[in-house]
């Protein structure tokens, strides 16, 4: 994954981020991790099956629908639903092509961070 960077576009205000969501919306950090792995060209591998990246944000969406109590934060999402099996606790992972397998926790953790940087560099 080293040199990898991705377009975020369109750019979200950060006061957005600071505005409540209700009970039917989701954040707009975990929406745009939800729309990476489905725009991705990138495998999930879930319980030892390969996924399309349609299929992983249906069922990551799907997992945050049910479990939002659980993911105050958008790393409690990554963390506590977008990582591994809730039934198996066996790790999801993400296969790129060109690149090395990750945990799929490993994978959001990057595309927020340059979410988050593309953010703080436009409201500078």
């Amino acid at each position: 994954m080293a040199g990898m960077r991705f377009a975020l576009v369109p750019v979200i205000p950060l006061l957005a981020l600071a505005l409540p969501v209700s009970a039917d919306e989701v954040p707009p950090e975990i929406d745009f991790l939800l729309t990476a792995i489905g725009a991705s060209d990138c495998a999930f591998i879930r319980n030892d099956k390969r996924h399309t990246p349609a299929d992983a944000e249906d069922h990551l969406r799907m997992k945050y629908r049910r479990g939002k109590r659980h993911a105050p934060n958008t790393e409690a999402f990554i963390d506590r639903l977008a990582s591994k099996s809730s039934i198996s606790r066996k790790a999801y992972m993400i296969d790129c092509p060109g690149e090395d397998l990750v945990p799929t926790g490993e994978w959001l953790t990057q595309r927020l961070a340059e979410y988050r940087e593309q953010l703080e560099d436009a409201t500078e």
